[in-house]
């Protein structure tokens, strides 16, 4: 490579420049007209940054899109070792082609072909009830989750350029937690409770207690439809028949879909922000202070959570049963 008129010392930070001249999808001639504005002219020609002689990319373009539509988790170190050519190439052609690179996101399961008909069959069933707004106001849900003493949460920290941030204990499989068990509405809490160390989950550990929250709760509620998620102590055979002996209708969920639980992402998302960074001598204290949050909550916060339900399950149906990534 023959450099024009540019110092030595220059020659490589001017061939990082180069690079990413290309990167941007410059040909040489751009490269040459920018090049030259900064440095002066005369300080590179057209010709000294054309692509070398060689096999060109050109010719596997098309073989360039088979391998990255057959495999889009491919590296530009991999496509270029398949390729015969280097990683700059790559990267240029991928820009040409409109391909940006970015980081898969987690989904709660695989899902079968079986899965996804049932997600769209139960929402569409859901959807088709009557009197829609009736038939939500009258859901009770619920869920259990995990509560931590001490919440270690990573936060981003500002610093210097030059200092690191205060490093932060992570939470272990043995930290000092307690289960906690809760049920509401469109009205807000009806019971909730910390469940004693390795109890079992099911109807008959939870109904006693939430049939009398809710008879002193909500004493004008005559229709209960309960609505949770597929967890198998929720929907065993022992849970469906102890919810029809006492005239409770157990709603379907859809499978995998914990983004549709309202506990899941609305209720308990609200609660892991709220718990970020405190610390609890004993399970009094944590109660104290979940007392005190659930209070502060407003009856809109659990209204507007249970009548969006319906959007969740458009949104659903409208993407053909498989999940919805943003």
């Amino acid at each position: 490579m023959t450099l024009v008129n540019v110092p030595v010392y220059l020659h490589s930070s001017l061939k990082h420049g180069i690079l990413y001249e290309f990167q941007l999808g410059n040909n040489a001639s751009a490269v040459a007209r920018n090049i030259c504005a900064a440095l002066g002219e005369g300080a590179v020609v057209d010709r000294t940054y054309r692509p070398k002689s060689g096999r060109p990319l050109e010719s596997d373009i098309e073989r360039l899109k088979v391998l990255i539509e057959d495999n889009p988790r491919l590296t530009t170190r991999e496509l270029s070792a398949m390729l015969g050519c280097n990683q700059s190439t790559i990267d240029r052609h991928l820009y040409e082609m409109g391909k940006v690179n970015k980081l898969e996101k987690w989904v709660p399961h695989q899902l079968t072909s079986d899965n996804i008909q049932q997600r769209i069959t139960i929402c569409n069933s859901l959807l088709s009830k009557r009197n829609l707004q009736r038939f939500l106001q009258q859901i009770v849900t619920g869920d259990e989750k995990w509560v931590l003493y001490v919440d270690h949460t990573r936060k981003h920290q500002w610093v210097n350029p030059e200092d690191f941030p205060e490093p932060e204990p992570e939470n272990d499989l043995h930290s000092k937690k307690v289960m906690l068990s809760i049920w509401w509405d469109c009205e807000g809490i009806i019971y909730w409770e910390f469940l004693p160390p390795n109890a079992t989950i099911d109807s008959k550990l939870y109904c006693p207690n939430l049939k009398v929250a809710l008879q002193a709760n909500r004493p004008e509620r005559r229709k209960i439809r309960l609505f949770h998620d597929n967890a198998k102590p929720h929907v065993s055979k022992f849970s469906r028949q102890k919810l029809e002996e006492i005239g409770w209708e157990f709603l379907p969920h859809p499978p995998y879909l914990p983004d549709l639980a309202s506990s899941d992402y609305h209720l308990f998302r609200s609660l892991h922000n709220h718990l970020v960074k405190k610390h609890f001598d004993d399970q009094a204290h944590l109660k104290s202070d979940l007392e005190t949050y659930f209070l502060s909550l407003p009856e809109k916060f659990f209204e507007d959570s249970i009548l969006d339900l319906p959007k969740g399950w458009e949104c659903l149906v409208d993407n053909n049963g498989v999940y919805v990534v943003d």
